[in-house]
């Protein structure tokens, strides 16, 4: 069962995740990846909502194992940053590691402190 809840949280987050990465990015005429760190940041402060809450083991795998993980996109960071830094453009690559990581954190904290304030 909770692998199946799993698969249907990803189903839900893997599309959106490309959705919203795209309408993000199309309004953006840069090479910084804008779309993927947006993604990336509400994914975190979901994530930092859902973690905060006394929420069970089902909804955990399915809104945060499956709709966070799938939501949110480590891989394309990587390559979107390695990318960056073949072509040259370092100081977009170094923004994004660091915005990343320090944004991503933040909205996790945020939502949890904001779980938190509701409860």
């Amino acid at each position: 069962m909770t692998l199946l809840l799993i698969a249907l949280g990803a189903a839900v987050g893997a599309p959106l995740r490309y959705l919203a990465d795209r309408a993000v990015q199309a309004r953006h005429d840069t090479t910084f990846p804008w779309g993927t760190l947006s993604v990336n940041v509400a994914g975190s402060a979901l994530l930092g909502f859902l973690v905060a809450l006394p929420a069970g083991d089902q909804v955990m795998a399915l809104a945060a194992t499956g709709f966070c993980g799938a939501l949110t996109t480590y891989s394309t960071f990587g390559y979107e940053t390695v990318r960056l830094l073949e072509e040259g453009a370092r100081f977009h690559a170094v923004a994004n590691a660091v915005t990343s990581v320090v944004a991503g954190l933040g909205a996790a904290f945020c939502g949890a402190m904001l779980a938190q304030a509701l409860l």
